[in-house]
Parts: C-alpha cells; sequence; structure tokens
C-alpha cells in the first residue's frame, strides 16, 4: 500500500530530525550564504536524508529545499518544501531550540505539513483538517490557548515593513508589556507552539509565500484552529505580508492594535 501523504510528511521530517539529533555537539563548519546567514554539514544532511525519501516515495513531485534549492518535474503541482534545520544558528552554538519543517503544497494550497522538534522528540502534524503531536507513538490533538500570555516576535531580517513595523519597537511598546510577555526561540518551532497552547501567538515580518521555514507552521496553526493573517490583518502573502498566529481572536486584535499603532503599513 502507499504511504500516504501526511504519512509521508512525517517520515521524511523524522529521518532529518534523527541526522539533527546525530550530528548535535558535533564543530560543525559553518558553510556561509548570502547577508549573513550561513549553514551546517548537518543542515546538508539532513536536507539530503529527507530528499532522498521524498524523491523515493514521489517521484513525480517536485521539490523546495533550503539548501538544495528546486529540483523535480518542471510545472508539478505539488511541491514539496523543506526545511532541514530551522534555527541554524541556535543549533551552531550548541542550543536545542530547533525544527524540521516539511510541508506539501497541491496547486496553491498547502494540504499537509509536519514539523519535528528533534530533541523533544515531537512531531506536530496535520492532514489539512486535524492538527496534532505525536510522541512515542501516540497523537493528542493540538488545543490553541492565550492563558500564557508569552509571544514569539521574531527579530531575524529582512524586514520589508520597516519603518512601518518594526519587530523591536513591538517589544518596546508599553501596550504590549502590559498584556504580554515576549519570547524569542529563533526558530518556527514556535509556531507549533501556539497551535499547542504553550505560546499566545508569533509575530514576524517578511514575505513568506512558499517559504520552506513557515509552510508547515503556518498550516499547523490554520489546522488547530489559530487566528492566521498577515501584520494588516488581511490573509497570509497579501497585503503588508508579515505574519500574527494568534491563539484566539482577541490576543490577535490586541496584537493587530499594537503593530498598527507604529504607523501606517506598506502593501
Amino acid at each position: 500500500m502507499m504511504i500516504t501523504d501526511v504519512e509521508l510528511a512525517r517520515t521524511a521530517a523524522q529521518v532529518g530530525a534523527a541526522v539533527v539529533r546525530t550530528m548535535f555537539g558535533a564543530s560543525l563548519a559553518r558553510l556561509e550564504k548570502s547577508g549573513g546567514d550561513f549553514a551546517t554539514a548537518a543542515d546538508m544532511e539532513a536536507e539530503k536524508a529527507i530528499l532522498d525519501v521524498l524523491h523515493a516515495a514521489r517521484p513525480g513531485d517536485a521539490v523546495t529545499g533550503e539548501e538544495s534549492g528546486r529540483t523535480g518535474p518542471d510545472g508539478a503541482v505539488r511541491m514539496w518544501l523543506v526545511d532541514p534545520l530551522c534555527g541554524t544558528l541556535n543549533y551552531a552554538v550548541h542550543t536545542m531550540l530547533v525544527a524540521v519543517n516539511v510541508a506539501l503544497r497541491v496547486g496553491s494550497d498547502i494540504t499537509v505539513a509536519a514539523s519535528v522538534d528533534p530533541f523533544a522528540n515531537e512531531v506536530f502534524w496535520t492532514d489539512g483538517v486535524q492538527a496534532r503531536v505525536r510522541r512515542d507513538g501516540v497523537d493528542e490533538s493540538l488545543r490553541p490557548s492565550p492563558d500564557s500570555r508569552l509571544v514569539e516576535v521574531n527579530l531575524d531580517p529582512p524586514f520589508p515593513n520597516s519603518p512601518a513595523f518594526r519587530a523591536a519597537a513591538l517589544l518596546s511598546d508599553a501596550g504590549f508589556a502590559e498584556r504580554f510577555r515576549p519570547r524569542v526561540v529563533s526558530t518556527t518551532l514556535a509556531m507549533a507552539w501556539v497551535a499547542a497552547g504553550r505560546r499566545a501567538a508569533y509575530v514576524t515580518d517578511g514575505r513568506l509565500y512558499d517559504s520552506v521555514h513557515f509552510a508547515a507552521g503556518i498550516a499547523l496553526c490554520r489546522a488547530a484552529g489559530c487566528v492566521v493573517t498577515g501584520l494588516d490583518g488581511q490573509p497570509p502573502h497579501t497585503g503588508a505580508g508579515g505574519l500574527v498566529v494568534a491563539a484566539d481572536q482577541e490576543t490577535h486584535a490586541a496584537l493587530l492594535d499594537l503593530i498598527g499603532g507604529q504607523g501606517p503599513q506598506r502593501g
């Protein structure tokens, strides 16, 4: 029997996570990229392992990997989006806050996704309808909650909406401090935490369509029932871009008010 797409996403992400775990703590050379970004041998090896799984199971699909770019048939309707190690800087300095992300886009829709925490051994996944976390082979439904009041804010560039929106300015806003508490983990694992009720919200700037970093997290949060928009409250990938993911409408509205208070958004 052929493996389903969601099973394949989970399997591929777990294979990549196993590589990330195995190589953790080793002295890894940095492979410099543009803008001060870099990859390590763990990024490269994890991506190769994931792509081997995807190509073997779905040879007719295209794949976009963070490190290797696009492979597969031209014009393919099905595109796998692979981020083999989200949180490379954390990983390089021996901090266990990273994620391995695999998502499938069919046409314009993300249909399945998996985001794995290699060190907590948690697999966050969605088939587009349900959103669950698997621990020790047991699945539990993801339930967003605003109760923590913790908001993850991505401070990594680029900042296409600056000066109209500045993530650092949001953290220093008195209204933010009155209602929320900031966290910065520098990995999209934080989006899975919003879906799981461990964070109240996540905020980032950027143009995120077909992003290997964000596709899995957005799909997880939508399936879990989170409120997911751009910085201006419009659907993701439209208008000002960026992302506001919140556990509930009240948290989302409060964050949009704070963001809107910085100045007019630029589309």
